[in-house]
């Protein structure tokens, strides 16, 4: 069954989202699954540069405490799936348009799922700039592909294109928020739902797809 997950590596949310699908994943092993991961860029308007994390969040979200609480509440779920959100070692705000590009570089060599995660941790629990081409490239090599060609290739303008067009579509199919998962093509799931409810995604999927075979 294919899984196509939609998100953004700046989402802590969507790395919630992603440990609870792979929880969902290994609740039904009987089903060989195949996760696209596919882009959404919450703010497109962030310069390749990145923006400093304090001054970007006190213009997105005023109310100091809210935010506060905010960070709590992820923090709490997040610690359920062994998630360790450092939200004072993130320094940037960055823009994610490379590190999408990373992603879809990696499903050619079959790291695809390693990537992400490495780019999920190493932004939310090591507070590391992914939008530096070296970060970016370090994490490549760790993940067996080519760090250096990977730097080179960043340098360029390759797929970025590519990356905006997906992104739009995705904007376009109406997902307004992420992560949100399409399950064999048939059923959608917006948000990181407990994995409990994605498994029955799963399962509504595959029955539907039952459906439709031509009968022998």
């Amino acid at each position: 069954m294919q899984i196509d997950f939609i998100a953004d590596v700046i989402c802590p949310w969507c790395f919630i989202g992603k440990r609870r699908l792979s929880r969902a994943m290994a609740m039904r092993p009987n089903i060989l699954f195949d996760v696209k991961h596919r882009p959404y860029r919450l703010d497109p308007t962030v310069p390749r540069e990145g923006l400093d994390r304090q001054i970007y969040l006190a213009a997105r979200f005023p109310d100091a405490k809210g935010l506060a609480e905010a960070h709590r509440l992820i923090s709490e779920e997040g610690a359920k799936e062994g998630i360790v959100f450092a939200w004072n070692a993130i320094e940037k705000t960055p823009s994610t348009i490379d590190a999408h590009r990373l992603i879809r570089w990696a499903e050619t060599q079959g790291v695809q799922d390693d990537v992400v995660d490495r780019l999920f941790a190493a932004y939310f629990e090591n507070g590391e700039d992914i939008g530096d081409i070296r970060v970016l490239a370090d994490i490549a090599d760790v993940c067996g592909m080519d760090g250096a060609g990977i730097a080179d290739l960043l340098e360029t303008d390759t797929d970025i294109a590519s990356v905006e067009r997906d992104d739009r579509l995705a904007h376009e199919m109406g997902i307004t928020g992420v992560p949100a998962m399409i399950f064999g093509g048939k059923i959608a799931v917006s948000g990181a739902r407990e994995p409990e409810m994605l498994a029955m995604a799963i399962d509504k999927a595959a029955q539907m797809g039952e459906e439709q075979l031509p009968e022998s």
